[in-house]
């Protein structure tokens, strides 16, 4: 079951870099109307969350740039960034090279406790790193889903 569940994570992860390969940099930086945040953001926030949840919350190690907690954290946007962003380049880099330690790292830890229990924005109650490894993968299409709204927006305007 558990190679079943992380070549699912290879799909999920494949179509977001999908999406990051097909962004031009200059598209990257719009956010439309109606959005807080543009497809640079939510394509860093994937790379962050997931961190925060597959290791940071297992009492592992986050790996992301120190910088992605102030550019891509919960609550952060676009129009409060004070340097410039990373490229699309290095968080296709971050992505990718964070699957390849996820699959290194989630054989025999679904079970494992996490730290402290988690539980998110929406009240929802995490106790193992499994929980939050596959809630990963809902968080990560929610972002996709917006991204593909925020180029949609963008191209009408």
């Amino acid at each position: 079951m558990e190679n079943r569940i992380l070549k699912h994570m290879d799909v999920v992860r494949g179509i977001t870099i999908s999406i990051l390969e097909k962004t031009t940099e200059e598209a990257a930086d719009i956010t439309p109307k109606g959005f807080n945040n543009n497809i640079r953001w939510n394509l860093g926030h994937i790379a962050f969350i997931q961190e925060k949840l597959v290791f940071g919350l297992a009492g592992e190690a986050m790996q992301t740039p120190e910088s992605y907690k102030s550019f891509f954290g919960a609550g952060t946007k676009p129009a409060d960034w004070t340097e410039a962003a990373p490229s699309l380049e290095e968080i296709a880099n971050v992505l990718k090279d964070q699957a390849h330690r996820i699959k290194e790292f989630m054989p025999q830890q679904f079970d494992k406790q996490l730290i402290t229990p988690f539980t998110n924005k929406a009240g929802i109650n995490f106790t193992t790193v499994g929980e939050t490894f596959l809630f990963s993968f809902y968080h990560e299409a929610m972002h996709v889903e917006t991204i593909k709204q925020i180029g949609k927006a963008a191209a009408a305007q």
